[in-house]
């Protein structure tokens, strides 16, 4: 059976979105027909650099094209609710850079508006073959009984000044930007959302530089992350069993001079070394795609922006937040 080419329209043109371009022209069964920007220029300039033939103006006009089946939007945060939304109007599948938005019920919302389409946020690592071998370590029970998860995401660069993580209105600071990781990260190896949480940041320019959090799980389980915009660059974790802890330094996105890589540290002292090939993009963007259902995945998604919004909810109180709470 021949597979359907998907085409897809790129709303922004940022280096996020240059990059993602990159992997869904390398993807069987993907064109790019189209890109949208506010100011034609920058359309052009970006559909030149990757011979995409159609620049746009205007992010309504690439939604309402026919020859478009998919969008991939990479603009700042607190655009993407009012673009997926329309994306469903449109009867297009909506692929979208995380935050998939800036609160809990925008994500919920947009979940319940794509009831005939797709959308997955753009969360590269779930898609990765090593984050497979995870899942199975776990359901063999290779680390033993799971008793904590650590990680920390973090890098130390200046912005430009009108760089959108520095914009309150746009959506910015390291909670929605690195906070999706880390966060993200714990709900992936519990499986399901802590009980409570405590968290607390530092804020510069009316956005959050540095997160740090403690959360707490079903079975005596608890975890520890951080994240920041202060700190050398990290993107690790370790989740740590009563046998063995599984240590991770890339698992954002693999160092790209380096094997995709991980370890598995036994009681013993023995070390167990893990390499893995494999695009997490391309990955993600086949799963995307294909006819699977995407259930999990938007399961995931939908989660984290919970353990967002209860970790909002603990820094404006200054306190641990039961998430009973939240139901209230």
């Amino acid at each position: 059976m021949t597979q359907k080419t998907v085409r897809f329209g790129v709303l922004g043109t940022g280096r996020i979105t240059r990059r993602l371009i990159a992997d869904l022209q390398s993807t069987d069964g993907v064109e790019v027909n189209a890109v949208a920007s506010r100011e034609m220029s920058r359309a052009r300039w970006c559909a030149d650099q990757h011979g995409i033939p159609v620049a746009i103006e205007g992010y309504e006009n690439l939604l309402k094209r026919e020859d478009v089946d998919a969008v991939y939007v990479a603009l700042p945060p607190a655009l993407h609710h009012t673009v997926a939304l329309s994306t469903a109007e449109n009867q297009k599948d909506l692929l979208c850079e995380k935050p998939l938005t800036v609160n809990l019920a925008q994500t919920e919302e947009i979940d319940k508006a794509f009831s005939k389409n797709r959308w997955l946020d753009a969360t590269g690592w779930l898609h990765h073959p090593r984050t497979k071998a995870f899942s199975s370590w776990l359901n063999k029970g290779s680390l033993g009984t799971i008793t904590h998860l650590s990680a920390a995401l973090s890098f130390h660069q200046p912005f430009v000044s009108d760089d959108h993580r520095l914009s309150v209105e746009l959506g910015g600071g390291c909670l929605l930007d690195l906070g999706w990781y880390v966060f993200g990260f714990t709900r992936f190896f519990c499986g399901k959302n802590p009980n409570a949480i405590y968290a607390d940041a530092i804020h510069e320019c009316g956005v959050s530089q540095r997160v740090n959090a403690m959360l707490w799980f079903d079975d005596q389980i608890t975890a520890t992350v951080s994240c920041g915009y202060d700190t050398a660059t990290r993107k690790w974790f370790e989740v740590a069993g009563s046998a063995a802890s599984l240590i991770c330094d890339d698992f954002t996105r693999p160092w790209h001079d380096r094997p995709t890589r991980c370890w598995i540290h036994e009681a013993s002292g023995q070390v167990q070394s893990h390499t893995f090939e494999g695009n997490q993009e391309r990955k993600m963007i086949e799963t995307f795609i294909r006819e699977q259902s995407l259930e999990r995945f938007q399961r995931q998604a939908i989660d984290t922006a919970r353990i967002i919004h209860a970790a909002t909810k603990s820094i404006e109180l200054g306190r641990k937040v039961s998430f009973t709470e939240l139901d209230k």
